[in-house]
């Protein structure tokens, strides 16, 4: 099934005051998500429902993916928290909660620890991510807090509850324990409620929907449609992270991980007005810094914990915050002179490359906008489809570990082999710098790689390189 496909929604589309909510929100700006960092304050351990692709974990630093954490925190731990790295992450944006458990299953915790940011972090944007059961019990305290993003999960909106049943076992509502259909009916009612409650109050709303195979990938259309109907902002399908030592219900039984591909044919099914998120990184309940990287394990309790909320503010530097801030929409202004408009968020084949025949490139990167990774260190990669008249960006795509480990990370795994598996269907990697055997490695799936754009702006550098490699057109100037 697919989605109806209209007019194509650009940024200079969207009113001012939306534009300026998003600008330098990482998760809801695909173009913010390289030049400014989030961070998850764990205060919400409890939950209210129970999903079959989750286990909250505690303690944990291995894992990345959402639910685990490495400590929870009171209120007042996690804004001492934010004081600390705002001050050494200066281009901090976010603060949102998003677990380990429901932000509105621990209601008391989440809105203690809102009032305390306005109090002492008010340049940082409040983000809230939520399951709904609870959303329009809670309406007028998000409003009140100046919430202006929120994220639900939303895996069906099958209102028979057959889907939702193999989804949830239990939802807990009220003090009764619902299951079944009965339990995923309720939860659908929620969720549409709380939705348009969100709507209404002007609160950009982003939907998360887990692509879990066999269960719901033919719904996903359905989600989109809906969510479309109800002034959705945003819709992000994530796909299902699952194995067996993650300890979740579906990683027991076996559910496979959804793949890239699977991933990549549900967006082009979704591909509506509704916007969609394509650089999403299932982030920790504890994540720290740009989409692309998680530094929580380097700002453990003790580093900050002792500290007063004085000492942390002057540590924090609002002032010296502001600058920062500006510096970086100076860059942002030169790096879209630089790439011009030839990314096209919803073109068609025709509508990128004069043959109707497009390549996919895959891209290192720090950050910042720039080809400035090298191969040896990449732990993911982004992944842009292009021809010789435009690009767009598609997703980003994950490995376990980057070619070079140092001697330290060495432990009889080769890594090329993941790598190889992951970019299999890519036509062009540009790097900053990648070695002979690499690169002869991907060349045995036919991945040219290339590093002469090291250190160059991504987007006009994507386009310039398939016209280089694939299409014999003269290199844009």
């Amino acid at each position: 099934m697919s989605c109806t496909h209209s007019s194509t929604t650009t940024p200079n589309d969207l009113h001012a005051d939306i534009l300026e909510k998003i600008n330098n929100h990482p998760c809801y700006s695909q173009d913010a998500h390289q030049h400014y960092a989030r961070i998850h304050v764990a205060v919400a351990p409890a939950c209210n429902i129970q999903c079959n692709y989750c286990n909250r974990k505690y303690d944990c630093s291995n894992e990345s993916r959402p639910g685990v954490t490495s400590y929870k925190m009171t209120p007042e731990e996690a804004v001492k928290k934010v004081l600390h790295v705002g001050g050494l992450v200066q281009q901090l944006s976010v603060v949102g909660i998003a677990g380990p458990g429901d932000g509105l299953a621990n209601p008391k915790q989440t809105f203690e620890t809102f009032s305390l940011l306005q109090r002492y972090a008010p340049d940082v944007k409040l983000c809230l991510s939520t399951n709904g059961l609870m959303i329009s019990e809670h309406i007028d305290q998000i409003a009140s807090f100046n919430i202006e993003h929120v994220t639900v999960t939303l895996n069906t909106v099958d209102e028979s509850g057959e889907i939702g049943s193999k989804i949830y076992p239990w939802v807990y509502y009220h003090h009764k324990r619902y299951r079944g259909v009965e339990a995923a009916k309720l939860l659908l009612k929620k969720q549409i409620e709380g939705i348009k409650l969100l709507v209404e109050r002007g609160i950009l709303v982003k939907v998360n929907a887990v692509l879990i195979p066999g269960v719901n990938e033919d719904e996903l259309p359905n989600v989109a449609k809906k969510i479309k109907e109800l002034g959705v902002f945003l819709f992000n399908i994530m796909p299902l992270i699952s194995k067996p030592e993650f300890g979740t219900r579906f990683g027991l039984d076996g559910v496979k991980s959804a793949t890239s591909k699977a991933v990549m044919k549900a967006q082009e099914k979704c591909g509506i007005d509704v916007k969609l998120m394509r650089h999403c990184r299932q982030c920790r309940a504890d994540a720290v810094g740009l989409l692309g990287e998680d530094r929580s394990d380097e700002f453990a309790k003790q580093s900050f914990s002792d500290q007063s909320f004085e000492e942390l503010e002057k540590h924090y530097n609002l002032n010296q915050r502001v600058k920062t801030h500006a510096n970086i929409e100076t860059w942002r202004r030169a790096l879209k002179r630089a790439n011009g408009k030839i990314n096209q968020e919803k073109a068609s084949k025709e509508e990128l490359s004069s043959t109707g025949v497009t390549k996919l490139v895959a891209i290192t990167t720090k950050g910042e906008g720039l080809i400035n990774s090298h191969f040896g260190s990449a732990k993911e990669f982004l992944i842009y489809e292009a021809g010789d008249l435009g690009i767009k960006f598609i997703m980003h795509r994950k490995v376990e570990k980057a070619y070079c480990m140092g001697q330290e990370g060495c432990d009889g795994s080769y890594p090329i082999l993941e790598i190889k598996e992951t970019l299999k269907d890519c036509d062009l990697l540009l790097t900053q710098k990648i070695g002979e055997c690499p690169e002869s490695e991907l060349k045995s799936i036919h991945l040219l790689s290339d590093e002469s754009f090291a250190d160059q702006p991504i987007e006009i550098s994507v386009l310039k390189g398939v016209r280089k490699h694939f299409f014999n057109a003269v290199i844009l100037k």
